[in-house]
């Protein structure tokens, strides 16, 4: 009796959970070796307080030969920025660069242009797959229409604390800059092919770091959906 009683209040809430809309994924490409990336740093920051907005900063690699190397950047970022280029038809990555669920892209001081791409991206109509936690390391995502070319499950994890890093070298010697919802680690799952799939969740690297899931087009797509674990 207690197992068909679990089953049922499982069916009961899962729904519910479910109805849940998706946020806005905002990702920042930044570095510490980047003048202009400071004022980026502070306007993701504001975003990272809005309902509905999951805000993640990206440090990547490529300005540290400017003389500074930046203390949480990893070629796993800059690999992930370069997809995009690639997607969206760019001429070279950059920085500070937003991107807005995959999809589109602004200048990270262009602050109208990002506000607009996100009132956008809030707007659209999606039938995004359900998403439930199980646990501290699993992950359920349901069943659902995947992009051409298939789809990926990525695992995010993500200090919401912020940071501040005096600069020692480079364009910003001796200005601290700084940083919040930098990412820690980035990790494929496994791919996503429209058919429920469980997805084991690896213990995180270190203390104090929030867990998301992002289920994405393949080679640096639109975003189908994210979810934070509470």
């Amino acid at each position: 009796m207690r197992k068909a009683a679990l089953f049922s209040l499982i069916l009961c809430v899962t729904p519910l959970a479910a109805a849940a809309k998706p946020p806005v994924v905002v990702e920042l490409f930044t570095a510490q070796g980047c003048a202009s990336c400071g004022e980026a740093n502070a306007n993701l920051a504001k975003l990272a307080q809005r309902e509905g907005v999951l805000a993640l900063t990206f440090p990547v690699d490529y300005w540290d030969y400017l003389g500074w190397s930046d203390t949480f950047a990893k070629p796993e970022f800059t690999a992930r920025q370069k997809a995009y280029v690639a997607r969206l038809e760019l001429r070279e990555p950059y920085t500070p660069q937003v991107v807005v669920d995959g999809q589109t892209q602004a200048g990270g001081l262009q602050t109208e242009k990002v506000d607009r791409l996100l009132a956008q991206a809030a707007k659209a109509e999606r039938d995004p797959p359900d998403m439930a936690f199980i646990g501290p390391r699993r992950v359920d995502v349901g069943s659902g229409r995947p992009p051409r070319g298939g789809a990926e499950v990525w695992l995010v994890r993500y200090d919401p604390r912020e940071h501040d890093v005096v600069v020692r070298k480079g364009d910003n010697r001796g200005q601290t800059v700084a940083h919040r919802n930098v990412v820690r680690e980035i990790k494929r799952l496994g791919p996503w092919r429209g058919r429920p799939t469980a997805y084991r969740l690896p213990a995180a690297d270190e203390d104090g770091l929030v867990t998301a899931v992002l289920v994405q087009a393949t080679d640096g797509g639109r975003i189908l959906t994210a979810a934070v674990r509470d």
